[in-house]
């Protein structure tokens, strides 16, 4: 009698740890993406002061998905040339495509990331990057997916409309 109740403990025990495993979820990893425009996966800021909304969500290892965004830091660094002026894009700041505390990146600079490669520049445009701003997010050191960002608030001599980027 003494075996069977220290049996059933030892099985009452064994079947209160085993219940417990597996079901700790923890986040597995951070992605970064926007509602804005954007243009066969590429996102634009279109015209002067034009507004996209990043937003930022952890991913948990059970598959549930968590936003973040207001509670990250973006690191965002220049890739490329301004279009019309073939020069490297002005740093990432409050004077040219700032990002506020919400996740809203607003084009503030001028700036034309975007070249028409239509030959001749009529008709339907052809678009491609000639620069963009490459953003991240970081969530407790946790870093997400590079998503990059063209810019097309100023006018484009290689648009026959005068607009730079697709819209």
């Amino acid at each position: 009698m003494k075996r069977t109740n220290v049996l059933a403990a030892l099985l009452v025990a064994l079947s209160l740890i085993s219940t417990g495993c597996g079901t700790s979820d923890y986040v597995q990893s951070v992605q970064l993406s926007t509602t804005g425009a954007s243009s066969g996966g590429f996102f634009n800021l279109v015209g002067a002061d034009g507004t996209l909304q990043l937003v930022t969500t952890k991913i948990y290892h059970s598959g549930r998905a968590v936003p973040v965004t207001n509670s990250v830091t973006y690191t965002v660094t220049t890739v490329g040339v301004d279009a019309n002026l073939g020069q490297p894009l002005p740093a990432y700041g409050p004077t040219t495509v700032p990002i506020d505390a919400t996740g809203l990146m607003t084009a503030v600079e001028a700036l034309c990331t975007w070249d028409n490669t239509a030959n001749p520049p009529t008709g339907t445009p052809l678009w491609v990057y000639t620069g963009y701003y490459q953003v991240t997010a970081t969530y407790h050191g946790m870093v997400s997916q590079p998503v990059a960002i063209g810019v097309g608030s100023a006018t484009s001599a290689s648009s026959e409309t005068g607009g730079c980027g697709p819209s």
